[in-house]
């Protein structure tokens, strides 16, 4: 198996932790955290969903789902494209709303659709390609969705650890 390969089965199995993680939790369990200024699931789902669709909607030069939809409001937000839930304060994460579970999996399936289909219309060779030369060694298109996927996985077991808190 090649890289992109790789990158198109790990990305696949994505859907499956996060829909277990979610699956038939009420709007008050997906927005309860374990501990108060902790992450609660839904802020997981929503952030690792955000951070595939605005470094996906990057890489193909597209507007991020999240924006061009009614995505913001079914969890309680506004669609600012730059909230992705990084340096959030324990303010900002409980003001993550869900408001079902099915919000969280209808966006992340969008956004993972969009991924999926980006993926497969890669070559090998395009991985070497550099996006960002702010960094040194300067990030490589096969670095970059390594990283989104890498943040995406611990962010699903995180959802899926304070869902065995529940």
């Amino acid at each position: 198996m090649d890289a992109k390969g790789i990158l198109e089965d790990a990305y696949g199995r994505l859907p499956e932790l996060i829909e277990s993680a979610v699956d038939g939790l009420t709007p008050e369990q997906l927005r309860r955290a374990p501990k108060a200024g902790t992450n609660s699931i839904g802020w997981l789902v929503w952030h690792l969903t955000r951070v595939q669709d605005s470094h996906i909607a990057d890489l193909t030069g597209e507007d991020q789902i999240y924006v061009t939809g009614d995505w913001a409001p079914r969890f309680g937000l506004k669609p600012d494209p730059s909230d992705t839930g990084y340096g959030h304060t324990a303010e900002q994460v409980a003001s993550v709303a869900p408001e079902s579970a099915q919000a969280l999996l209808d966006y992340y399936r969008a956004v993972h659709d969009r991924s999926l289909g980006y993926l497969r219309g890669l070559s090998a060779a395009d991985l070497d390609r550099v996006v960002d030369d702010a960094w040194d060694p300067p990030v490589t298109l096969g670095v970059r969705l390594v990283s989104v996927y890498d943040d995406d996985a611990q962010h699903a077991g995180q959802a899926a650890y304070v869902r065995g808190l529940l």
